[in-house]
């Protein structure tokens, strides 16, 4: 739950004030669990609304339109080493995006919502939401090509 909310609001002390607050909502309206679902689920709902909430408090949102992208397939045989630092290269490289597309990123990718619950999530189109996903996942392509190139050239 801490790491859905670090991922969206992208501020270690923030996402934990979020958990907390979460946890109490979560405890406060236990009687409107109708038990439909997981209970797990129910409060990744909490926790997603909460961290939301917390970004339209320090600004509203941004509209913007559509893109592509596909990620970098796999190289066969790395080490451990050398797939940490691409996992900890790739995070480095989402907290860098825009608020905007690091939120629809998140919930597509990582927390694995559609298009149309995260539009209903986030109360924007279906369209809008593609459209973010679209460019978070090229400028995250672009942010990890750069820092690529930045890592060859100073190496050199």
């Amino acid at each position: 739950m801490f790491n859905i909310s670090l991922r969206i609001v992208n501020d270690t002390a923030e996402a934990e004030d979020i958990m907390q607050e979460s946890f109490l909502d979560a405890f406060q309206r236990l009687n409107s669990y109708s038990g439909e679902g997981s209970f797990g689920s129910w409060l990744k709902r909490i926790v997603i609304n909460r961290s939301l909430d917390y970004l339209r408090k320090i600004k509203d949102t941004v509209s913007l339109d559509d893109g592509n992208f596909d990620l970098p397939d796999p190289v066969k045989e790395n080490s451990e080493e050398e797939i940490q630092f691409q996992v900890s290269e790739i995070k480095r490289a989402i907290s860098k995006l825009p608020e905007e597309y690091r939120v629809v990123l998140s919930l597509f990718l990582l927390e694995g919502y559609d298009h149309e619950e995260i539009a209903q999530i986030l109360k924007i189109s279906n369209q809008l939401s593609r459209t973010r996903y679209s460019r978070a996942r090229q400028k995250l392509l672009n942010l990890l090509k750069e820092n690529r190139f930045m890592n060859t050239f100073s190496s050199n």
